[in-house]
């Protein structure tokens, strides 16, 4: 069964898209959390950072390479940033297919620890 996310990457399902390359997709999130709030997603279906494996290396150098780009074109490179992974239940993660929260805009405040 494909996942939400595999669904907005065949465009089976709408999403706002900021940046896509053949392997990655990045689109704001429907319930932003922060002014700029997008999500990061490889489009191989790896289902938490605990399914990464060795050959899956091209896909997270190519998300953290579209981090960099997007942060910089949205200007919030400078001020700074948030990306955010969440690991199984939890970890608070909802759609079991890997991304990176983007968030940032605005002072974002401490962590939860």
């Amino acid at each position: 069964m494909s996942t939400l996310f595999t669904k907005i990457i065949n465009r089976e399902i709408p999403a706002s898209i900021v940046y896509e390359t053949d392997k990655v997709i990045a689109f704001n999130d429907i319930d932003p959390q922060a002014p700029v709030h997008i999500l990061v997603v490889p489009k191989k279906e790896i289902p938490t950072l605990n399914d990464i494996e060795p050959k899956d290396s091209e896909y997270l150098m190519e998300m953290y390479s579209a981090i960099k780009e997007i942060t910089r074109d949205l200007k919030i490179a400078e001020d700074g940033y948030r990306v955010i992974t969440n690991c199984n239940s939890h970890g608070g993660q909802e759609v079991f297919h890997l991304h990176f929260h983007i968030l940032g805009g605005k002072p974002l405040g401490a962590l939860l620890v």
